[in-house]
């Protein structure tokens, strides 16, 4: 198969891209004006762009290569499965072996009380769907009031205008009429940069508390769910206290509401282990999956549903579904990337190996004089920057200030480290070499120095 290696020179790529294309979250008429990074290749951990040059990326993508760039196995797979059956619906009552087979396979790795999934084209969709989903649970055992669904400030759980009501940015919500009505945002379990001189565990408890008080505010017999990545990955890779997630659970199960974990970027070895409510022990009612689904190869998301919902759900007409549910090549290509999980022991390896050797050198940066903390669970970790160690102070300037000059210096180091306000984070492929962390730390090392003397020079090392 050939490759497009004779592409157009960079200037008129980025002439087209900036008449043509309009970029997500972006300010277009400034990126034309700077001109787009062009990607045209990748293999393993790194990408290469239209000039040549390779970088190495620390966010797999959009935190979803888990398995690598470059597997050959899912191009054929992907191949054979168009020429044979390209594509089908599931509604009409049909269905088709891709989809059949996923399905199952999906029981199997989900904790034992999941075994049914709703599929969706990707973790927007499949929350888009949950918002339905337990309300519809919720009318069919004649408790139509329970309609509110609890989510956090600052969570990301999609961009389309009911998974963006489920987030709690800001950014997001002042762009197009959100939050919809009946969704509601408790505190964050985000202990660096608000819990004072609270302990952890104090501070997960209180933001666990806040659940309850919210239910209490609007009526136990108005509230539908729960919903919350177990790590908060675009919220600056928000690791809660300990004591957070088995409080959340008393409370969800004491007072009568769903809990939905949002898996799409925890998912599927991140963690550690198949699904972050293993990492976490939550017991979740349903599950939101997508990203490493297929490991970005082809987009697919799904909804994973317990035994019980499963059974309410299925005794009526559920009355939603998209055109590419349950696609039949992205199905195909999510069973073979799950696979090569499985049978390249890649979630032990991220556990046992990988996992806890990056963790190591993360750990480190903190080290350094510009970090104030650095937070790491399996294969996604942050460092928050401050000009002030010792009070985890925040920067006088506009948040993400300098949060983007780091990123900038990232980017100038071949290596991509994303920013979340004044954070950096890292969610690299899961299949990172010892080599390559070492090659991580070495540049995001390297870029940490470039944005001290910067800021120094700039005179933006001040506290707020």
């Amino acid at each position: 198969m050939k490759r497009i290696d004779n592409h157009l020179p960079t200037k008129e790529l980025q002439a087209l891209d900036a008449a043509h294309h309009m970029h997500p979250f972006t300010a277009n008429g400034e990126l034309a004006e700077k001109g787009v990074r062009v990607i045209t290749q990748a293999k393993g951990a790194f990408i290469t762009d239209s000039e040549g040059v390779e970088i190495l990326d620390a966010m797999a993508g959009l935190w979803c290569v888990n398995i690598g760039y470059g597997r050959k196995e899912l191009a054929d797979v992907a191949s054979a499965q168009m020429q044979q059956l390209p594509y089908y619906n599931t509604f009409f009552q049909t269905s088709h072996p891709p989809v059949i087979a996923l399905s199952a396979r999906l029981a199997e790795l989900a904790p034992a009380h999941i075994n049914t999934v709703f599929f969706a084209g990707s973790g927007s969709e499949a929350n888009d769907t949950n918002i339905r989903l337990v309300r519809h649970y919720w009318a069919l055992k004649s408790k139509s009031s329970k309609k509110t669904i609890i989510s956090r400030h600052n969570a990301y759980h999609g961009s389309s205008i009911g998974s963006a009501s489920l987030g709690g940015m800001q950014g997001m919500h002042a762009q197009g009429g959100m939050p919809i009505p009946d969704i509601t945002h408790i505190a964050q379990p985000y202990w660096y940069g608000e819990g004072g001189d609270m302990s952890r565990d104090e501070f997960g408890l209180k933001c666990a508390r806040a659940l309850e008080d919210e239910i209490d505010r609007l009526g136990e017999d108005n509230v539908a769910a729960f919903i919350g990545e177990p790590v908060q990955g675009a919220g600056a890779v928000i690791v809660p206290p300990a004591t957070y997630w088995p409080e959340i659970q008393r409370i969800c199960k004491e007072r009568n509401i769903l809990l939905i974990a949002d898996e799409v970027i925890c998912g599927f070895g991140r963690t550690g282990n198949w699904f972050g409510c293993e990492t976490f022990g939550i017991k979740a009612d349903i599950m939101t999956i997508a990203k490493g689904l297929s490991s970005g190869y082809m987009p697919i998301g799904g909804s994973m549903v317990s035994d019980e919902v499963a059974a309410v759900i299925g005794g009526d007409e559920f009355n939603h579904g998209y055109t590419y549910s349950g696609h039949p090549v992205a199905c195909a290509v999510a069973l073979e990337n799950l696979r090569i999980l499985e049978e390249e022991s890649i979630v032990d390896y991220v556990r046992e190996d990988i996992g806890p050797y990056l963790q190591k050198k993360w750990n480190a940066l903190a080290n350094h004089p510009l970090v104030g903390e650095a937070r790491i669970v399996g294969m996604m970790g942050a460092i928050e920057l401050t000009p002030d160690k010792a009070n985890r102070a925040a920067f006088a300037s506009d948040k993400g200030t300098v949060g983007l000059i780091c990123r900038e210096h990232c980017f100038a180091n071949n290596v991509i480290i994303r920013h979340v306000g004044d954070a950096m984070i890292i969610s690299p492929p899961l299949t990172l070499t010892r080599d390559e962390v070492d090659l991580l730390i070495e540049r995001a090392t390297k870029s940490l120095d470039a944005t001290l003397v910067q800021l120094k020079a700039d005179g933006l090392m001040k506290s707020a």
